[in-house]
């Protein structure tokens, strides 16, 4: 069975990783990368970069797939605004889950999301669109993560936790269960 394509939305360290997951899970070929700050016929790890943001109408005639692989640290602004732009062009936001990840059998993830190497998502939890859910990351139960968020690396979120949209959620943080979390949590910090 032929795989689909996929262009991949932003070059930088992101990029690179979402290219690992995508190689490894093996559901979708790389069409080429969307950059504005590389010349066309460039390329990322070997991937040729296909045009500017200003090109995305015209690439949109050839490839339908579509994920953002600009990363989110202090704010989430430039994602929200590619993920917004593509979904009214018409691009579809395939989820991309590397097969080193466990995600359970009951856990939803939306449209555009990324869970990359060694995460586990565990039973009831819940994903928005467009969230990064980054390497070693740890959604318990009944976890609800909303749209734009950033999960990220070795990041604990115990049970029943509600992550508000646009939120990232810092390298080895962790919060108490049941809570709510809405802003930027700072690496390291635990979150009551």
């Amino acid at each position: 069975m032929k795989k689909e394509e996929i262009i991949l939305i932003g070059g930088g360290g992101h990029c690179r990783s979402v290219i690992d997951v995508i190689e490894l899970e093996d559901k979708y070929n790389i069409a080429g990368i969307v950059v504005n700050d590389m010349p066309k016929g460039g390329n990322i790890l070997g991937y040729e970069v296909i045009g500017g943001d200003d090109d995305l109408e015209t690439i949109f005639k050839s490839y339908k797939n579509a994920i953002v692989t600009v990363g989110q640290i202090r704010t989430n602004s430039i994602r929200v605004k590619l993920f917004k732009r593509l979904k009214q062009i018409g691009f579809n936001f395939p989820v991309i889950v590397s097969p080193l990840a466990y995600v359970s059998k009951y856990t939803t993830i939306d449209e555009g999301t990324v869970v990359m190497h060694q995460a586990l998502i565990n039973a009831n939890a819940k994903v928005g669109k467009n969230c990064i859910i980054n390497t070693k990351a740890l959604l318990e139960h009944d976890v609800l993560v909303e749209d734009h968020c950033h999960i990220s690396t070795a990041a604990i979120v115990n049970g029943g936790t509600r992550i508000k949209e646009n939120t990232f959620f810092g390298s080895n943080a962790v919060s108490k269960e049941a809570i709510e979390i809405d802003g930027f949590i700072k690496a390291g910090s635990i979150a009551k």
